[in-house]
């Protein structure tokens, strides 16, 4: 087991449902062939320092599993009986710290709570039995982090090269109001088809999220140069020289400047405050052109590009009139003010969607948590064409 950094096994890289299109896109441009694309994931098999490469450069991931062992087990003893056999002196400090998740349907277990206990126990009871020295275990994931899945009798036991997840990219200090998550927004903007040359332009920016990822893409910073711990890093075996010789080539890609135009605004003294400073962190600050207005002030620079809005969604029943007011007039601002350009919104309320007053050329799926959304696209063409009137979905 000490052998993984450099040992091919199989390796599953989460998403959110629907960024898997995205997610192995990505995985493909960093030259790995993945072996199957699942709703949630991308497959693949390599060894736990490729992991180290995936880790520091994915935008639309979560973790980065790499697989130790499979078995069959029964029940709950079955697990630890297996477990045990395992030389996880090998890979986890006697004196260090571990923690566990799992992803378990097993009909002998009514929590996965229980699994990650029964985890714990056999890991702890193989090292004392080995050092005579119980290792610390708990909820933190900042050290050595054990996934297991177990499906029927069916189990897999995991190394979580992550640790923390993937899917935050560490510059959102501020969150502001109802923030989109670092790796749907990187998904969205991968989505739009945004060729990272032309303008992108984020009305109601928020606690700028879009802004900022369409920043990071377009000057190639990975999100990983921004956080220095992953899980492993804590792993027996880790060669500190291969993380940091991947860090130098990401350094190394940076585009300084670009020719075009990325902008954000918002309404809110405080958004734009907070969008400034959380772009600061991302160091894409100097990138993006922040302003304080309303949306249909925004300045849409000559040419083309994107436009890309995620307003509020509302509830999907009840009284919300004034968001009413404001998809139309979103749909009048795009109709009126962005010919030439391409608009987005990203909604979950489809009844809102019906306000905005054009015809979306393609609506892309995406969940927001446990809401399902829309990414809404429209042809905003210079008037050679005409808009029809009316959104039907």
């Amino acid at each position: 087991m000490n052998q993984v950094f450099n040992t091919p096994s199989k390796v599953i890289i989460t998403c959110n449902k629907w960024l898997a299109t995205y997610l192995e896109k990505e995985v493909l441009e960093l030259g790995f062939k993945p072996t199957r694309v699942f709703p949630t994931g991308v497959e693949l098999n390599v060894s736990l320092n490729d992991c180290i490469k995936l880790n520091l450069n994915l935008r639309c991931a979560s973790q980065v599993l790499y697989r130790l062992h499979e078995f069959t087990a029964e029940d709950h003893d079955e697990l630890h009986q297996k477990l045990v056999k395992l030389e996880w002196e090998k890979l986890i400090d006697f004196s260090g710290y571990f923690s566990v998740t799992s992803n378990v349907d097993n009909p002998t277990i009514t929590t996965p709570l229980f699994a990650n206990l029964r985890v714990k126990d056999a890991i702890v009871d193989r090292i004392k039995e080995k050092h005579k020295i119980r290792p610390d275990s708990g909820s933190d994931y900042s050290k050595v982090v054990i996934h297991l899945y177990w499906k029927n009798e069916k189990a897999e036991i995991y190394i979580d090269s992550s640790g923390e997840t993937l899917a935050k990219h560490s510059y959102r200090k501020i969150p502001g109001k109802a923030p989109m998550l670092e790796a749907l927004a990187a998904g969205t903007i991968f989505a739009t088809g945004w060729d990272q040359q032309s303008n992108f332009v984020n009305p109601m920016c928020g606690s700028g999220t879009l802004a900022i990822e369409a920043a990071l893409i377009a000057t190639k910073r990975t999100p990983g140069l921004l956080r220095m711990n992953y899980g492993f890093m804590h792993i027996l075996g880790y060669d500190e020289e291969v993380f940091f010789a991947e860090r130098k080539i990401l350094k190394d890609q940076i585009v300084k400047n670009i020719d075009f135009k990325i902008i954000a605004t918002d309404i809110s003294d405080d958004a734009v405050d907070i969008s400034i400073k959380n772009a600061m962190t991302a160091g894409v600050d100097q990138i993006i052109d922040f302003q304080t207005c309303d949306f249909a002030d925004t300045e849409i620079p000559e040419g083309s590009g994107v436009v890309m809005f995620n307003p509020e969604y509302g509830e999907r029943l009840g009284q919300h009139s004034d968001l009413v007011a404001t998809y139309k007039r979103m749909g009048d601002f795009m109709k009126q003010s962005c010919k030439g350009y391409k608009g987005y919104i990203f909604t979950g309320n489809p009844d809102l969607a019906k306000k905005i007053g054009l015809k979306a050329s393609k609506r892309m799926e995406f969940y927001n948590g446990k809401l399902d959304c829309r990414l809404l696209a429209y042809e905003l063409y210079d008037g050679s064409k005409r808009e029809k009137p009316l959104d039907t979905e």
